[in-house]
């Protein structure tokens, strides 16, 4: 600077005001909104996104080995698109996702397995991992299915123990589950369900009732000799149907 406040000229062979040592320093980027120059934002996105779905890979492969349901998605299917699928992990994805559903048995699950063209000894393998999670258990569903259906479509314990089968379960297990269905509990529910319909068939005939509660019982499973006694003392108790 000079007296007169104009910058002074450089003297000959003095550096650029960038040069440090001979060398230029390096030029100055501003920083955009994100902290990246702007020069380097996208590559440096583009890496992040990758290294996001490359952690994200990393997690469903984790969660597959532990037996976790639900493995977070990949993020980007790009970055994995050139691998061949593992069978053993794809046949697992799918039994999580029917299991997500609702409770299967090991049978109904071996047959999903396999319409989706897994292969048998894959399957096999996959489902045992799964029963050593508790993740597949047939004495399990047998008990929750026999109360479910007891409690909430009034089946009879032959009408379980048919279902249980058509489902796969072993006759062993079905009938632990059954057994907690004594005579006593199956023919207070038969009594339950009679008095809930009876309510609205008033007005029709004795015998127009009984033929449409005992024909009820017997789509539910319970033998005519229990629905016979069930529906002769509900119908000749009806107040409509008392004689004086």
């Amino acid at each position: 600077m000079t007296a007169d406040g104009m910058p002074r000229p450089a003297s000959p062979g003095a550096a650029p005001a960038n040069v440090v040592d001979g060398s230029p320093e390096a030029p100055t980027f501003h920083a955009d909104a994100a902290g990246v120059p702007p020069e380097r934002s996208a590559p440096a996105a583009s890496a992040t996104r990758q290294a996001a779905a490359l952690e994200a890979l990393r997690a469903a492969e984790a969660a597959t080995r532990a037996g976790r349901p639900n493995p977070p998605a990949v993020l980007n299917p790009e970055v994995a698109q050139d691998a061949e699928p593992d069978p053993r992990s794809v046949a697992h994805a799918i039994a999580l996702r029917v299991l997500a559903l609702r409770p299967h048995s090991r049978a109904e699950l071996e047959r999903k397995l396999a319409r989706r063209g897994c292969d048998p000894q894959v399957a096999a393998e996959v489902l045992d991992r799964l029963a050593e999670v508790g993740l597949v258990d047939d004495a399990a569903y047998a008990q929750m299915l026999v109360q479910s259906r007891s409690r909430t479509n009034g089946l009879s314990g032959a009408a379980l123990r048919r279902e249980l089968r058509e489902k796969g379960v072993d006759d062993e297990l079905a009938s632990t589950a059954i057994g907690s269905l004594d005579d006593e509990t199956e023919r207070a529910r038969a009594e339950e369900l009679v008095a809930k319909k009876l309510r609205t068939m008033g007005g029709l005939e004795a015998q127009v009732q009984a033929r449409r509660l005992a024909a009820m019982l017997a789509r539910k499973g319970y033998p005519s000799g229990v629905a016979y006694a069930v529906v002769r003392d509900a119908v000749n108790a009806a107040a409509e149907h008392r004689r004086d």
